[in-house]
């Protein structure tokens, strides 16, 4: 029904965020939210309403790969919306792909929501189907601005974070792990960083 939409972030928040488009507000559900930027400048967003009988819910993505491969993940047994979403927000596509074709078990399971059976049935339902959409060109709207920081900004970042990630399903327990490893970086500021790396720490089991 859409294909994408052009508009303004004016609004990031842990679970979604809000592309306004000619005086509407759409809410949109993505992978990693932080991704985004609040900005007066018009960015891309390319998008999948899923209807259900008690709801009806926007997904954005910042890229096609992104978009095409949440489709193919969501016709899979024992996956839906929020699970396609927390394994999007991990990394790039073509590293899920890789994962699927190489039927590596141990890397799927990683994802939160994801087990043994679940991982299995991906492979059975997604090897050799996945090809065509390693080809398809990456189009990211975002762009990596300077920040200043104030004192406990960083604090915040993480936090919003933490929150996210708890969003995408994963367990207070696996983030309490984590969580003195991404305090104690300097390097990370921006909520986006702070994602992205514990992302890494979650996939390589520190």
């Amino acid at each position: 029904m859409y294909d994408y939409i052009k508009g303004q972030v004016t609004r990031v928040t842990p679970e979604y965020v809000v592309i306004e488009q000619q005086g509407i507000g759409y809410q949109l559900l993505t992978p990693n939210p932080f991704s985004f930027r609040r900005s007066e400048e018009m960015i891309q967003v390319y998008t999948y309403l899923h209807v259900r009988e008690d709801a009806q819910q926007l997904m954005g993505f910042l890229d096609l790969s992104q978009r095409e491969l949440f489709r193919k993940l969501i016709l899979v047994s024992g996956i839906g919306p929020k699970g396609a979403l927390a394994i999007l927000a991990s990394g790039e596509p073509t590293h899920v792909i890789q994962a699927i074709e190489r039927e590596d078990e141990s890397y799927l399971v990683k994802f939160p929501g994801v087990g043994k059976k679940t991982a299995r049935q991906m492979i059975l339902d997604l090897k050799g189907k996945l090809n065509e959409l390693i080809d398809i060109e990456h189009f990211d709207f975002t762009q990596d601005e300077p920040t200043l920081f104030e004192d406990g900004q960083a604090n915040h970042e993480l936090e919003e974070a933490m929150l996210a990630l708890a969003t995408l399903g994963y367990s207070e327990r696996e983030l309490s792990k984590i969580r003195p490893l991404l305090k104690g970086n300097e390097s990370l500021q921006k909520t986006d960083d702070f994602m992205k790396k514990a992302l890494q720490l979650l996939f390589s089991g520190k």
